[in-house]
């Protein structure tokens, strides 16, 4: 490989390992760089949880994304498994949801997507779920939705990476040299990094390293705080998710608590309160979760915006600068389709669908919680 590559990504998160993943498989010279070990950050601290999605019958930009996303990840995990032999735990386990005010909107979404749903009553739940309390109410069963083990899947795309993109760690970038509209290299600690193209794919950091080049994006770090329980043997199948909340159950018999949405700048200690309303809210869920072992805890940084959606494009102002960051609570699910249309966008090539709505230079919006789900 040349000293200089065709695309410098900065950020080695699943945004960032995505794309290389697919510009590299265009024979593209793409060389990563991360401030510290690859993956660590709210890739590897998020539950996996994939949505069912229908792209073929949704309309809005977010539904896309989603529905695309979703829709990637079978073929994404076997040819990862086909080329490195890890398993990255992507399987169709199904899910169970309890809505909230948004009901009745959520419903008539998932009827017109057509996503399989069923509404069950308490009876019914239990009958599906045995270990669940039998006082929860109603809610709906998904039998489509997905999980992925995001620490193996990102082991299995760094594996996949190793052999044909240059991996460079723990090496922080600082700043840009640029010429005009141009940017030349970018400034590290290993010196100034040469490419013919740039993309930034930070994460919670996005917004102080663009800041650089005078371009303000307002991505700021949000805490997610995780338990990590052992219950031995498996006591569920599904996934159970109530509002912001979830509990995501491993095939190993592990299962995630989560999560809390904390504005606490780049602090990512976890905190006494917030696991005891995580596994009290477990309890509520699965009773017999009271006696599981909690193995761990701990904390993730999520890239929040405004409105809730991720910035995929050419900054502005900048001929070879792209980004790709703020993908808030749902980086894993989204990182398939992102990876391609950022592959394509640094390409110029036509985009598998439209990102005039994720434009860095979109009209500033009303602050409000994510349009995705998970």
């Amino acid at each position: 490989m040349s000293p200089s590559p065709d695309v410098l990504i900065l950020g080695g998160g699943v945004i960032g390992l995505t794309a290389a993943y697919f510009l590299a498989r265009d024979s593209v010279k793409v060389e990563v760089v991360d401030r510290g070990d690859f993956g660590r950050e709210a890739s590897w601290a998020g539950a996996g949880i994939i949505p069912p999605g229908n792209p073929e019958r949704v309309s809005l930009p977010h539904e896309q994304l989603r529905a695309r996303g979703s829709a990637m990840y079978p073929s994404l995990s076997a040819e990862l498994l086909d080329a490195t032999g890890i398993d990255n735990g992507y399987h169709v386990c199904g899910g169970v949801e309890w809505l909230g005010e948004d009901e009745i909107a959520v419903v008539r979404a998932w009827r017109n997507e057509g996503i399989r749903f069923e509404a069950m009553n308490p009876i019914e739940l239990v009958a599906l779920e045995p270990s669940l309390a039998a006082n929860l109410g109603c809610a709906y069963s998904l039998p489509h939705m997905a999980q992925v083990r995001n620490p193996r899947h990102l082991r299995a795309l760094l594996a996949w990476c190793e052999s044909r993109v240059m991996l460079r760690s723990h090496c922080s970038v600082h700043g840009f040299f640029r010429h005009g509209q141009r940017i030349l290299a970018a400034e590290s600690d290993a010196g100034r990094l040469s490419a013919a193209r740039f993309l930034v794919a930070t994460g919670a950091w996005t917004g102080n390293l663009l800041a650089s080049v005078g371009c303000r994006l307002n991505v700021q770090p949000v805490r997610g705080q995780i338990a990590l329980l052992n219950t031995g043997d498996p006591l569920l199948r599904r996934i159970l998710l109530q509002g912001k909340r979830y509990v995501v159950p491993r095939p190993d018999g592990r299962v995630l608590v989560g999560s809390t949405e904390e504005d606490a700048g780049f602090d990512k200690r976890t905190t006494a309160k917030a696991i005891e309303d995580l596994l009290s809210f477990a309890r509520s869920m699965v009773p017999r979760l009271a006696v599981a072992n909690v193995e761990r805890c701990w904390a993730g940084l999520r890239p929040g915006t405004p409105d809730g959606l991720p910035y995929l494009g050419l900054l502005p102002g900048c001929d070879n600068l792209y980004v790709a960051a703020g993908h808030f609570r749902a980086g894993i699910q989204l990182a398939p389709i992102t990876g391609l249309v950022m592959k394509e966008l640094l390409l110029g090539q036509t985009t598998t669908m439209p990102l005039e709505a994720f434009r860095p230079d979109r009209p500033p919006a009303s602050p409000g919680q994510s349009a995705f789900r998970s």
